[in-house]
């Protein structure tokens, strides 16, 4: 597909999918050639303002008319076997949100069904591409840090008190079972296996502090990873953290290496403490505050894109992704049988 133009559709009208429909809308070489919407008027108003050329109410109808080149699944994780699977057919290559499918053995199914049917299908999870995680990589490769010892990162977005938990935006988090690690440590389990590797095993308590909702909302978890890092991640999203925005990064992250420390800050700023000194020092890098988590979702879908259009390579094959949801389904077992949980027992 090397220098053509890339016909992309989407699938899903959601909170969320606004900030795809955006990133999509600013690529000069991407054509939104549709968009399904369950609601005809919401389509056509996201069809007027992104630029979409047409909305369709049928699935699978729009994959045969429109012909997209790739298919951005922007929907609830119960539609996605389904969806995939009409994008599977047919041989279109997808992008899928995330929390990816309703789980892990679901989620086998569809990887299996993509690699008999040499089909692409990549998650978006984008929280890898927010830029201050691509610099910490940077700064790890480099050997700014040396030899990284731990990593941890406290989840502190803020916006689950009350009764009214979650309405204003995202509802359907108060009805998961499972919810602080399922929908947002999932981004945490990604970026961490991202800087520092794979993770071998988990410890985790869970704990629910809100009764308005139906899943956990704070915890602990402890990773180790094969490297011998060893990793925390400490959640709790009724408590937020000094930040002008509070879902900008959602909390803070700590490395700490033989060389140096990092800070990142919830304002996106990073700090270094070299070891022998006592102050930190800011590490300047050029980022975009755009849209949601630093533009991390066009970064996301620049990242497919380039793929496709130019056989760039790609991060986030949903059969790599199949890891994320081993540990995440670990740390649930984890925390309900009180043990340390091996990831490849799972």
């Amino acid at each position: 597909m090397s220098g053509q133009r890339l016909r992309v559709a989407t699938i899903g009208t959601g909170y969320f999918a606004r900030f795809h429909l955006n990133a999509w809308s600013r690529m000069g070489d991407v054509d939104l050639v549709a968009m399904h919407a369950a609601d005809a008027e919401i389509g056509r108003a996201f069809a007027d303002e992104f630029g979409a050329s047409a909305v369709f109410d049928d699935v699978e109808r729009m994959l045969d008319v429109a012909a997209p080149d790739l298919i951005d699944i922007i929907t609830p994780p119960a539609s996605h076997e389904t969806l995939l699977g009409h994008c599977i057919e047919r041989g279109i290559p997808a992008v899928c949100q995330k929390p990816f499918c309703n789980d892990l053995e679901t989620a086998r199914r569809v990887v299996a069904r993509a690699r008999a049917g040499d089909t692409l299908v990549v998650v978006h999870e984008n929280f890898r591409f927010q830029p201050w995680y691509r610099e910490i990589r940077r700064l790890i490769d480099a050997d700014v840090l040396g030899t990284v010892m731990d990593i941890r990162f406290d989840l502190r977005p803020g916006d689950g008190r009350g009764v009214d938990a979650y309405l204003a935006r995202q509802p359907y988090f108060r009805e998961q079972s499972r919810f602080l690690i399922r929908e947002t440590g999932v981004h945490v389990v990604d970026v961490f296996r991202y800087l520092v590797g794979e993770i071998e095993a988990v410890d985790a308590r869970l704990r629910r502090l809100n009764p308005a909702i139906r899943g956990e909302d704070a915890g602990l978890v402890l990773f180790g990873f094969a490297s011998g890092v060893t990793g925390l991640l400490d959640g709790n999203r009724l408590v937020g953290h000094p930040a002008a925005n509070p879902r900008l990064v959602m909390g803070e992250l700590r490395i700490e290496g033989s060389e140096a420390s990092l800070r990142l800050d919830g304002d996106g700023r990073l700090s270094l403490r070299r070891f022998g000194s006592g102050a930190e020092q800011v590490h300047d890098y050029v980022w975009n505050d755009v849209d949601f988590g630093g533009d991390c979702v066009f970064a996301t879908s620049r990242h497919v894109a380039d793929h496709l259009l130019h056989g760039a390579a790609i991060e986030n094959r949903a059969a790599d992704y199949l890891t994320n949801l081993r540990v995440e389904a670990a740390i649930y077992r984890a925390n309900e049988g009180g043990v340390r949980v091996r990831i490849p027992d799972v």
